[in-house]
């Protein structure tokens, strides 16, 4: 863990060296303020995603239809079925908006597992370092969480049934060929994506913008 005798030993200077501003911090205090500022990012980037419009009216985010359907919704756009296609689209932005709380717990866990190396990599990486951590150690159980709210929450909401209903419309379009597609595996490897472009945002913002560091502890560590 990052409390180790390890880290005692070596994260002051690591600290020093690389954008943890007070060399008279102790290890103890610097680890708090990393773990500090790792949970008001996630936090933040959790809080954005999982409200209504965290993914549908973030540009930046926005799951749009799957690159293989494309072709179809602009069949489909062009035979009037427009309203259906961006029903469609939102309730994909829906579903993600209701998954993306679980992240939470989940973040947290993973900085409770945070190791000295993990710390190195951290404070020794670039603006997204902590997001590509998050990423590698999450990713995996996040996709397992989402999964079953995503389906629910497109069930509740018509998108399946939505989707079969474009699907279908779409084998009268002359010309268009409709590829078969895990809607529900889209919609979360899409979730995810998003997720973490916000969690990397609010990682750059803790690291470079004094107004971001909301607490005395991150203000007194990244000063």
């Amino acid at each position: 863990m990052l409390c180790s005798t390890e880290s005692h030993a070596q994260l002051g200077p690591l600290g020093k060296r690389l954008g943890l501003k007070r060399a008279s911090l102790s290890d103890d205090r610097v680890a708090a303020g990393l773990r500090e500022a790792l949970q008001v990012g996630t936090g933040n980037a959790v809080q954005l995603t999982g409200r209504p419009d965290g993914y549908f009216r973030n540009a930046a985010i926005k799951i749009l239809m799957p690159e293989k359907l494309r072709t179809i919704e602009k069949g489909l756009r062009r035979v009037g079925y427009g309203r259906q296609v961006d029903d469609f689209i939102l309730s994909m932005n829906r579903a993600a908006e209701r998954a993306a709380p679980l992240a939470k717990d989940i973040f947290w866990n993973a900085i409770r597992q945070l190791t000295f190396d993990d710390a190195r990599h951290i404070l020794s990486g670039g603006d997204s370092a902590a997001t590509d951590y998050f990423r590698g150690k999450t990713s995996d159980e996040l996709t397992v969480a989402f999964r079953p709210v995503v389906e629910q929450s497109m069930n509740e909401v018509g998108a399946t049934r939505q989707y079969e209903d474009l699907t279908r419309r779409a084998q009268s379009v002359p010309f268009v060929h409709i590829q078969t597609l895990d809607i529900g595996a889209y919609v979360v490897a899409k979730a995810l994506d998003g997720l973490f472009h916000v969690l990397s945002e609010e990682e750059k913002k803790i690291r470079t913008d004094p107004a971001a560091r909301v607490t005395t502890l991150l203000k007194e560590v990244f000063r």
